[in-house]
């Protein structure tokens, strides 16, 4: 029953029983036979039975308090309780499934260039996280119908399936064309559909700590890059590539379970035929706020995966070892745990938008600041432990800065559109990146200053997403 449904209520005498409302009358109404008047009502009794004008039907008791009429009932997000701190609980394992593997693209990296892969360019190997990233961001307005619809539950289930076989298709892959399409490809979407719906449905359970709620969440991704690259590159050399991909998919399995458990939304889902109407899908395109927000976040995205795709190399080239190089992603999502937790406390007090633009800057002027004069192997640990705690927002609170401007019911569907279009950034970064390295002889300078300007870019905005909501006012909490 939609939320516009109408209810009479007809207090009937002995000798009309079952009297038929008016053709004509389309909202509520009681008809009373001994006064002939009529007012408007959320619901009256039928002897023993609401009756619907709709459908003719008669409504059971329970489903009156569903019924969104002129009165609305919800209390709104409850913040805090079992039910809701669960949902947290299976979101962060979600995060740590979906985030956390991906933060691990640069072991990836190293082993298909050096072993697995050695025949191919690096360029040519990029494809295989970029596209991994791609997919994962694609798939976002298919995956955020799907959960405002069906609801998180069964789009996580179908998301668990698709990542865990992919890993089990890239642990008996031989060629490039099978690691790609199993690991970049079918993993991927299964990423989408498991970290999407977890992070939409926060809001449902969370408003004045929503930020909190995001940033322990986002520490599973941060948690996920510290084991999965440790883990991996030990199991590699210990077990070899194929068990190590099939550890890694059975400890995702064991994970997700608890996500397919806990995760839900507090608010029913819409129907289908709602949801994909066409209004409801133009909508965040129609609004400047909606735009600015996704011009800033794909600049955003083109910036931040520089530092974490090839900050082992870039060390790497100005003489750090191999054994200590791969400590430098770890060390990265150590840093951005603390810093997702912290972006994710205080947007609860300044705003979401406020955190996100202040640290996203300082993002950009530490990477032109730190990151492109460090020549030593100390500049490169520093650079790492500054940039993963000062990146932490982009990635904790993303779906808060949706949350702040789309409506309740389609925040999953308006989350989707911004990482569709934040995709390109995931697809072109590696293959740009590399193309500026060639140009520069080997030199990483270039990449850097395009990383920087970007970040600062991006930032530059999400302000304009800000000003056009609050205008000009400096201390306005948003």
């Amino acid at each position: 029953m939609s939320s516009t449904t109408e209810l009479i209520d007809l207090q009937a005498d002995n000798d009309n029983p079952h009297p038929s409302p008016s053709p004509n009358s389309k909202s509520n109404f009681t008809a009373n036979t001994n006064t002939n008047t009529t007012d408007q009502t959320d619901q009256t009794t039928l002897h023993s039975y609401t009756y619907d004008i709709e459908t003719k039907e008669p409504v059971e008791e329970d489903q009156i308090h569903h019924t969104h009429t002129h009165t609305h009932t919800d209390a709104g997000p409850p913040d805090g309780g079992f039910a809701a701190w669960s949902v947290v609980l299976g979101a962060w394992c979600a995060l740590f499934c979906s985030f956390g593997w991906t933060n691990s693209i640069g072991t990836f990296q190293t082993y298909y260039e050096t072993t697995l892969l050695s025949g191919y360019s690096a360029s040519t190997i990029a494809w295989i996280p970029s596209l991994e990233v791609f997919f994962m961001f694609l798939m976002g307005p298919i995956v955020g119908t799907l959960s405002d619809t069906l609801g998180p539950r069964s789009v996580l289930v179908g998301g668990t399936f698709l990542h865990v076989f992919g890993l089990m298709m890239t642990s008996i892959s031989t060629q490039y064309y099978q690691v790609l399409l199993s690991q970049g490809v079918c993993s991927a979407m299964g990423l989408c559909a498991i970290f999407q719906p977890s992070m939409s449905a926060i809001p449902s359970w969370f408003d004045q700590r929503r930020g909190t709620a995001y940033g322990i969440v986002a520490t599973g991704s941060s948690l996920g890059g510290i084991v999965f690259p440790i883990m991996v590159d030990r199991l590699i050399k210990e077990v070899g590539f194929a068990w190590a991909m099939r550890v890694a998919a059975f400890l995702i399995l064991f994970l997700l379970v608890f996500s397919c458990m806990f995760v839900r939304a507090r608010v029913a889902p819409l129907k289908l035929q709602h949801q994909m109407d066409r209004e409801v899908l133009v909508r965040p395109f129609r609004e400047v706020k909606m735009w600015l927000l996704i011009l800033g976040f794909v600049f955003l995205t083109f910036g931040v995966y520089i530092p974490i795709d090839y900050l082992e190399m870039a060390a790497m080239s100005q003489g750090m070892s191999a054994a200590m190089a791969q400590y430098l992603v770890p060390v990265l999502n150590a840093g951005s745990f603390f810093g997702r937790m912290l972006a994710g406390v205080f947007s609860d007090k300044v705003g979401a938008y406020n955190i996100f633009i202040s640290v996203g800057t300082f993002t950009g002027i530490l990477v032109l600041a730190v990151w492109v004069p460090a020549t030593s192997n100390a500049g490169s640990i520093v650079f790492s432990v500054l940039f993963g705690f000062s990146s932490g927002a982009y990635f904790s609170l993303a779906v808060a800065l949706v949350a702040g401007i789309a409506p309740p019911r389609e925040i999953g569907y308006w989350t989707g559109v911004l990482f569709l279009f934040a995709s390109v950034g995931g697809l072109t970064t590696n293959p740009i990146g590399g193309a500026i390295l060639q140009h520069d002889d080997g030199s990483y300078t270039g990449m850097k200053i395009y990383s920087g300007v970007l970040l600062i870019a991006g930032s530059l905005f999400v302000m304009g997403t800000r000003i056009r909501q609050t205008g000009w006012v400096l201390k306005k909490k948003f």
